[in-house]
């Protein structure tokens, strides 16, 4: 382990780079740029890529060309930027395009609070891109789960052949902790074919939930687009094409849901109030319960480290028996929804704000209190 003093966007950046990350486009905006900042000095001094691009569309438009020609590729933004790149994000979504795209969130919306935290972006990074696909969003909550999460990000976007979400927030982003640095994390890389050139097809998964993606320029020649497509890449109208594509990857990802889903648990048996939170605000609801519990409060604490896909099964379990579930968050109530789809409305109670402040300790602990 190696222990340095860090701030949460210097994490990502690093993180990325002990992921296998070489190739890095992105455009400047507040809180993210200490993560371009830093790649621009760090990828060449590793072998990667560094490009400012002209704007957030481009960006994102790079960051899939380098992973199809085989690199790991990350770009950042914030959200504007973010709201920029939903199109090609359903395009690296529809072309089965790995690649990792960080929101550091603020508050908007349009300009909204440049450098004031919020996390009113969940429910975009579920739902931002036109049309039904599946998506993978962690939401780190200091700076060793950013550096840890992103290494994931890595993980999944590449096992899993789509684009992976880092859902992180201006809080978490600009704060500086202390932070155990492992020697070795894990490298995935995507999956490869046994198969000559000329019987190679990049949709064909031959019985498995994710196809070998050869990277353009190895010799096998074949064909991308943002149209249904058949196994060769060439757009289909073909229903006996299209639903086979269809079940294919969304399966891919509920078929790994072990693997996929993490969170942490603490006191949830015999809780009667159970706190379920994510990001910056798990940090003040851990310090509520903690005071909640000296009071003899008998509280759960739920914290989400992956948001899409959403973890219901789990939540309707642990909130057998509870009377509330107090959902935080810097936004009015988007995660919350889905909560609330999981355990019933009547148990939720929203502790919730959108004008760029961080939710206390003290307001999530009234919660806890209320009768």
């Amino acid at each position: 382990m190696t222990v340095r003093f860090m701030q949460g966007n210097l994490a990502c950046a690093e993180a990325a780079l002990a992921a296998g990350c070489r190739f890095f486009a992105g455009y400047p905006i507040t809180p993210s740029s200490e993560i371009a900042e830093h790649l621009s000095r760090r990828l060449p001094e590793v072998g990667g890529k560094f490009i400012q691009m002209e704007d957030e569309i481009a960006s994102i438009a790079a960051v899939i060309g380098a992973s199809v020609g085989g690199l790991k590729a990350m770009t950042a933004t914030s959200g504007p930027g973010f709201s920029l790149m939903q199109e090609n994000i359903g395009y690296a979504a529809m072309a089965e395009i790995p690649c990792v795209i960080v929101d550091v969130q603020r508050t908007g919306p349009s300009t909204g609070l440049p450098t004031s935290p919020a996390q009113g972006d969940m429910m975009q990074a579920r739902w931002g891109t036109h049309g039904d696909h599946p998506i993978i969003a962690l939401a780190p909550s200091s700076v060793r789960e950013t550096y840890d999460l992103t290494v994931k990000a890595f993980a999944f976007s590449e096992q899993y052949r789509t684009p992976v979400l880092l859902m992180t927030d201006e809080v978490v982003a600009h704060m500086r902790e202390k932070v155990e640095i492992p020697e070795q994390v894990e490298v995935a890389e995507r999956p490869k074919t046994g198969v000559p050139p000329e019987w190679y097809y990049p949709y064909e998964a031959g019985g498995a939930d994710v196809p070998p993606l050869v990277p353009f320029g190895m010799g096998f020649r074949y064909h991308i687009t943002g149209l249904f497509h058949d196994r060769s890449g060439f757009p289909t109208e073909r229903v006996d094409e299209i639903d086979p594509w269809l079940e294919r990857v969304v399966a891919k990802i509920e078929r790994n849901l072990e693997r996929i889903l993490l969170y942490t648990q603490d006191g949830v048996q015999g809780a009667r109030t159970l706190v379920v939170a994510y990001g910056a605000t798990a940090r003040s609801a851990r310090h509520a319960v903690l005071i909640a519990r000296a009071r003899r409060h008998k509280v759960g604490f739920i914290k989400l480290l992956t948001i899409w896909p959403f973890p219901s099964e789990m939540l309707a379990e642990a909130a057998q028996g509870v009377r509330t579930v107090i959902v935080p968050e810097m936004n009015l109530g988007q995660i919350a929804l889905e909560v609330e789809r999981a355990v019933g409305r009547q148990k939720v109670r929203r502790v919730c704000r959108a004008d760029g402040q961080l939710i206390s300790p003290e307001e999530i602990l009234a919660a806890i209190e209320e009768r």
